[in-house]
């Protein structure tokens, strides 16, 4: 259904704008699905979050986490079913997770969150902004933008962690960090059958020399 909307949604505009081609098109069609498919995810995981009665949390878990997520990317599952399956997951399970947990001490948490940031900060050196085959991310200046941005997000979301009282804000920050973190790195786009937009672009490139 949704797949459908979106389609139409294309050919109208490439009614009123012929000069757009297949490959725009294609590029435009993934930006609408990823829009139109986000309302409904929103809405899905907020009224799970309401049954949990984790409302608040699943909110921030959501949104905390959402600056560090924009610039340093990530992959995107296949269907819209998954999609929606994984978000709840990492939301509502983020916000259950933070509202049980406790660290049995400070000197482990901030072990913790110092063993986070550099993980985080390896990470995102040699995959920010991870980015997917179908909207590559190719120009230098905005790759170094958005992986630049992704190290002081990161940051500040461990500085968070580190100075907010709120244990449940502190675990949100903390679990939605390394959570994020991972769906940027190699062995998550194996796991999801993905492609770094990027890297198959140069690869192209080098074949075609």
């Amino acid at each position: 259904m949704i797949d459908k909307f979106c389609n139409y949604l294309v050919s109208k505009i490439r009614k009123q704008m012929p000069e757009i081609d297949d490959e725009k098109a294609e590029v435009i069609l993934y930006g609408i699905q990823l829009i139109v498919g986000e309302i409904p995810k929103f809405f899905l995981m907020f009224g799970f979050g309401i049954l949990l009665g984790l409302w608040w949390q699943t909110l921030l878990a959501f949104f905390l986490i959402l600056p560090y997520k924009v610039c340093s990317g990530g992959f995107h599952l296949k269907t819209h079913i998954g999609c929606i399956i994984c978000t709840n997951l990492i939301y509502c399970g983020n916000a259950f997770i933070s509202t049980i947990w406790n660290f049995p001490n400070e000197t482990i948490k901030y072990i913790t969150i110092g063993a986070i940031w550099i993980f985080s900060v390896i990470m995102v050196s040699l995959y920010a902004p991870a980015d997917t085959e179908n909207v590559p991310i190719l120009t230098k200046k905005e790759r170094n933008t958005k992986r630049f941005l992704s190290y002081v997000f990161l940051s500040i979301n461990m500085l968070v962690a580190i100075l907010v009282r709120n244990s449940i804000i502190a675990n949100l920050m903390i679990i939605g960090t390394i959570i994020q973190t991972f769906s940027i790195t190699r062995i998550a786009y194996i796991i999801t059958k993905n492609k770094y937009g990027y890297e198959e672009y140069l690869k192209h490139q080098q074949a075609t020399i």
